[in-house]
């Protein structure tokens, strides 16, 4: 089977012409879809700036060849476009969403998310999805007509559903959300405008999520490996992997490292990649959808690995966890990241004053809670250095996250 061939734009995917439109009506361009329009606008948005400088799993100044949240942004857009292309659905809308995924991530990675998913506990949590829709709805003020970008129904579904449903059909939260229900800037967004939060996302939106898994795999493997916390060897306890390191050997020879983690990151890529439009024809071969909207009450993803790759994914992750992501060097780093964040926010709710004075004037005297947030939406728009220096102005000691 031949993948490169593009597909024309199939009855499922998104189309652009039929889309459910912006909160505020806008002129259509005459030089741009809807979605080139909206990746354009996440582009050059201020919170797609700030991902150079925030950490995927390596704070931003441990490596220049590491990933940052911006490089992982453009590798995940890569691949769903990929996967867009070969399946007939609307790629500019996968790219867009693929590039706004992590706009609502915190500075020092996931440590830093759980840092402020912790101190934010008593007033409902923190998630950097929600904090995403929350960005491109609200946080970034642009545009002289509205707050936020302005995006269209369909990025903003894709966006909000990432990860699936987030209620079921009676509006009770499901998965990550029933900890703490569904996350505020999700719940007063789709009181103005309804992203049908019991269904799934679009195709679109499903093949961004997909991309995400892969880049994550692909990229941890090559940043594990050139900073030194695990040997190509040991990735031989992954038979998935064991079998890529083989085809290198058994087509290359012995061949210096840096080229075999290359060729085995392209491997794992094209792998997952080429698996996935399989099991996706598979999938809606079987539903037959005629139109966006069948993908969204298919009640299971029709954009996924198949089983046998599944599995593979499953187990590069369980690799990576005590090799990578508890590593004692990454551990060591995630325990100062973690005090910084906290410390800010503790410091900040104590003494608003302290905040930058724009910050300031969207305080509300006398609600915690509404503090809480607004202080949480400052510090989770920090990049790393930022944070840093933050810290390094407010207290005697600040942690050396090197």
């Amino acid at each position: 089977m031949h993948f490169f061939l593009p597909k024309p734009l199939q009855p499922f995917a998104s189309d652009q012409s039929m889309s459910r439109g912006r909160l505020h009506p806008e002129p259509s361009s005459p030089t741009r879809s809807e979605f080139q329009r909206d990746r354009d606008r996440i582009i050059h948005s201020s919170a797609f700036r700030r991902l150079k400088h925030k950490t995927q799993v390596f704070i931003e100044h441990e490596g220049d060849h590491h990933r940052t949240r911006l490089t992982h942004s453009l590798e995940v857009a890569q691949i769903a476009r990929s996967i867009a292309r070969a399946l007939g659905l609307d790629e500019d809308l996968a790219e867009a969403l693929a590039l706004a995924h992590d706009l609502g991530h915190t500075p020092f990675g996931h440590t830093g998310e759980d840092a402020l998913d912790a101190v934010m506990a008593p007033y409902r949590g923190f998630d950097h999805n929600a904090q995403t829709l929350r960005i491109v709805t609200s946080l970034e003020r642009r545009y002289a007509a509205f707050d936020g970008l302005n995006l269209t129904w369909e990025t903003l579904e894709g966006l909000a559903k990432h990860n699936g449903a987030v209620t079921d059909k009676e509006g009770n939260p499901v998965g990550r959300y029933t900890r703490f229900g569904v996350p505020f800037a999700i719940v007063s967004y789709n009181q103005r405008q309804d992203l049908e939060l019991a269904t799934l996302a679009g195709a679109e939106a499903q093949a961004a999520a997909i991309a995400d898994d892969i880049a994550y795999d692909a990229h941890d493997i090559d940043d594990g490996l050139r900073a030194g916390l695990f040997e190509i060897d040991e990735l031989r306890e992954v038979p998935h992997l064991a079998s890529l390191l083989d085809d290198i050997e058994d087509r290359h020879g012995d061949l210096e490292p840096s080229r075999t983690i290359h060729e085995l990151q392209r491997r794992v890529i094209t792998r997952f990649v080429e698996d996935v439009i399989a099991e996706s024809e598979t999938r809606l071969t079987a539903l037959k959808p005629q139109r966006a909207q069948d993908i969204r009450l298919a009640g299971a993803p029709v954009i996924a690995f198949s089983a046998r790759m599944a599995a593979a994914d499953r187990s590069i992750k369980g690799f990576l966890f005590p090799h990578m992501y508890r590593h004692e060097t990454v551990v060591r780093i995630r325990v100062g990241a973690t005090q910084i964040v906290t410390d800010l926010f503790e410091r900040f709710m104590a003494s608003c004053e302290l905040l930058p004075s724009e910050w300031q004037a969207g305080l509300v005297p006398g609600d915690e809670m509404a503090r809480a947030r607004h202080i949480a939406d400052y510090i989770a728009g920090m990049t790393d250095r930022y944070a840093i220096q933050a810290h390094q102005q407010l207290f005697d000691a600040t942690p050396d996250l090197r």
